[in-house]
């Protein structure tokens, strides 16, 4: 049980035992490129720029363990959400988060077979060993910060029966910051973890970030996609592999409309909350209310 000491102080740790949480996101990483799409190992870099060239990423995978993908950052959710709700709960947490690898499978939806024990290994290496350069969150000022996504990670296991006892992980001092921020993080629907594509996961977030609660969505140009995205495929590819998943229209939440003819001459992605559609469309869905208490480090 999490036991609370001086309230000017952290606690060394603490042990993730809440469960059915909601789950959060952090803002920053929402729209950026900063994970991988593609399972495959991936060792080339990121390096993204705004087009006004305010806002910059780079991310240079390990060249043994490849770069950190989308569904590594699961995990990155799982302590987020964590986190979070031990601060609506009055709690100080720590960046280090003690848990057993079976509650953490089953909250993103994970198996919880040796093999699943593996992949999870395998992902928090990656997350530990992918390198972020950024200057996102600077404040105006010219301030450069560089991490991994997991400051460290250890496993306990029991050296008589094999199993592991307990895990542990860090998370660096970049993530944790935008986390404590008030308006830091956004939540995100339970079936995000159930989207088996990168290229969706990602859609999902960047239509999170952006369309929100709007009434009217959020427009955006494919061309600008394929930059925030740090796809590695040719655009011709990335391209064609939007259309299908803006076609099939299954996100949660969110509508996508494939706008093909616009002045720029490439095609645009309307991005919008189907709870804003008109109810006679097909694709609207009515808001429901989520049993769950209502989170407060978070904005619509």
């Amino acid at each position: 049980m999490l036991k609370k000491q001086n309230d000017n102080r952290q606690l060394d740790f603490f042990i993730a035992y809440l469960v059915d949480l909601p789950l959060r996101d952090q803002k920053d990483t929402m729209e950026r490129p900063f994970f991988s799409l593609a399972k495959s190992k991936r060792v080339k870099p990121i390096e993204y720029s705004s087009p006004d060239g305010k806002v910059w990423v780079k991310v240079y995978p390990h060249q043994a363990f490849g770069m950190a993908t989308i569904w590594d950052a699961d995990i990155l959710i799982w302590a987020i959400s964590q986190t979070v709700e031990l601060i609506n709960r009055g709690q100080v947490p720590s960046r280090a988060i003690r848990f057993h690898p079976y509650d953490l499978l089953k909250a993103i939806g994970r198996n919880t077979s040796g093999r699943d024990y593996e992949r999870l290994r395998a992902a928090l290496t990656r997350l530990r060993s992918t390198t972020v350069q950024t200057n996102i969150r600077a404040g105006g000022l010219e301030k450069t910060a560089m991490f991994g996504w997991l400051d460290s990670w250890q496993e306990v296991v029991d050296k008589r029966t094999g199993k592991t006892r307990m895990m542990e992980l860090t998370v660096p001092n970049w993530l944790y910051q935008g986390v404590l921020n008030h308006s830091g993080v956004l939540t995100i629907h339970e079936d995000y973890f159930q989207l088996t594509g990168g290229l969706e996961r990602w859609l999902y977030r960047v239509a999170r970030k952006h369309a929100g609660m709007q009434q009217s969505g959020f427009f955006i140009s494919l061309p600008t996609l394929y930059e925030k995205s740090g796809s590695d495929r040719a655009y011709r590819s990335f391209k064609s592999d939007l259309k299908k998943v803006v076609q099939h229209d299954e996100l949660p939440e969110y509508h996508l409309e494939w706008i093909e003819k616009t002045v720029g001459g490439e095609p645009t992605v309307h991005m919008i909350r189907r709870s804003k559609l008109d109810p006679s469309e097909p694709a609207f869905q009515a808001e429901f209310k989520r049993e769950r208490r209502a989170p407060r480090l978070e904005e619509d």
